[in-house]
């Protein structure tokens, strides 16, 4: 017949075993459940206006993830004046973001865009929101790239 002594040794490795093993079983559960809004897919709608009205059709969808999150990064990183935006004419493009997984719901922020030619450099509008901001000509023409397509001095 043998007995067990249990030690302070035996005692440390019979609860590091078990606290190995949950470890790895919140962390497997974490990252499973890790799959954030901010993480998913996304692809951005972008609208023109047509002639002077506020109407608008579809112009492209921005579906390259790489585009998407340097749109994203340029938006992430602007200094938003909190101003009611009235402007002289409707915008000149608007566009949103939109989930790729259609299973996920998220807060659409529509972004209204002007050209403006003569400055090199564009105007956005959260109008939701009541924020505005006019684009340096390095920010300008990098969103104007993705969004639009070509060249901002070419707009002249």
């Amino acid at each position: 017949m043998e007995f067990y002594i249990l030690t302070s040794k035996n005692i440390r490795g019979f609860n590091l075993k078990y606290l190995i093993i949950l470890l790895v079983i919140i962390s497997t559960f974490i990252t499973g459940c890790s799959n954030l809004k901010g993480n998913e897919e996304q692809n951005i709608i972008v609208q023109k206006r047509i002639a002077d009205v506020n109407n608008y059709e579809d112009f492209k969808v921005i579906t390259i993830n790489e585009k998407v999150q340097k749109v994203r990064a340029i938006l992430d990183n602007i200094n938003w004046e909190h101003a009611k935006v009235d402007m002289v004419a409707p915008a000149d493009y608007r566009f949103i973001f939109q989930f790729k997984n259609p299973e996920i719901n998220g807060k659409a922020v529509l972004y209204e865009l002007w050209n403006i030619p003569d400055k090199d450099k564009i105007e956005l509008a959260i109008s939701a929101e009541s924020k505005f901001v006019q684009l340096d000509k390095n920010s300008s023409a990098k969103l104007y790239k993705i969004i639009i397509g070509g060249k901002l001095d070419d707009q002249k």
